[in-house]
């Protein structure tokens, strides 16, 4: 069975196993994790304990978990796997060879230098996510210079919208002055994540100030498939309606 851990730090989820994990465990638990981090656009750092009477994955289950990884990966600051299960120790340090995301694996007797050891990870959203589900458009808060997870972390959730419904109705970029990108990588990043979207998004508007509103909109019209409209920086809400087909 899997359960939500409680009375954890702010910005830290965690689930606990005990006995034996199926596919309804994962539907009940792990799916409305995910769903709820992808609709409020933030990341993840997931403590995941395995209870001294844990006893493994049905075939199912361990379908699931390798669903989730392939659907949520990109989500996830980091993850501490914590138990005394030998083979699942010795999986989490492979694992975190491949993993794009930190990954420590920690006994029961360090459950509290694992809670630890995830709120010390660096920050990570240099972009604030949020999806408003009945007009389909998606709100992007830009704070920092860009990183190529924040790309990463805004295509998770642009990839499922798009897979449940067809289209993204419309992209808000809401940034007082562009800051930039932290390094090559994360302009890569940006750029493919134009390549790969452009033509599933309908409308993109950028909420601004200065010569970013007005010149981005201006340039984005000549390489992007989708309607592009500037707006000041504090009219948001007059953005969102429009990026929604509602103005």
């Amino acid at each position: 069975m899997l359960e939500r851990l409680q009375d954890l730090p702010a910005g830290i989820d965690g689930i606990k196993a005990t006995g034996t994990i199926s596919r309804e465990d994962y539907a009940r638990v792990i799916d409305p994790l995910i769903d709820a981090a992808l609709r409020e656009g933030r990341r993840l750092r997931l403590l995941y304990q395995l209870a001294p009477d844990f006893r493994g994955f049905t075939p199912g289950a361990a379908w699931e978990d390798a669903k989730v990884g392939l659907r949520a990966l990109r989500l996830f600051d980091g993850c501490a796997v914590v138990g005394d299960v030998s083979w699942i120790r010795e999986a989490t340090r492979l694992a975190a060879f491949i993993m794009p995301c930190p990954v420590k694996e920690f006994s029961n007797q360090q459950f509290s230098a694992a809670v630890d050891w995830l709120r010390g990870l660096p920050e990570a959203a240099a972009v604030e996510q949020r999806l408003i589900p009945e007009s389909g458009v998606l709100v992007l808060d830009v704070k920092h210079p860009l990183r190529a997870q924040d790309f990463d972390a805004v295509a998770l959730t642009v990839d499922s919208w798009i897979e449940a419904h067809g289209l993204l109705n419309g992209l808000v970029i809401h940034v007082r002055a562009f800051p930039g990108w932290e390094n090559v990588g994360a302009l890569f990043r940006h750029l493919r994540f134009v390549r790969d979207h452009h033509k599933k998004i309908t409308h993109v508007a950028v909420s601004g100030d200065g010569a970013f509103a007005t010149v981005a909109p201006r340039i984005g019209e000549h390489f992007i498939h989708a309607q592009v409209k500037g707006f000041p920086y504090d009219s948001l809400e007059q953005a969102i309606a429009w990026a929604g087909g509602r103005a």
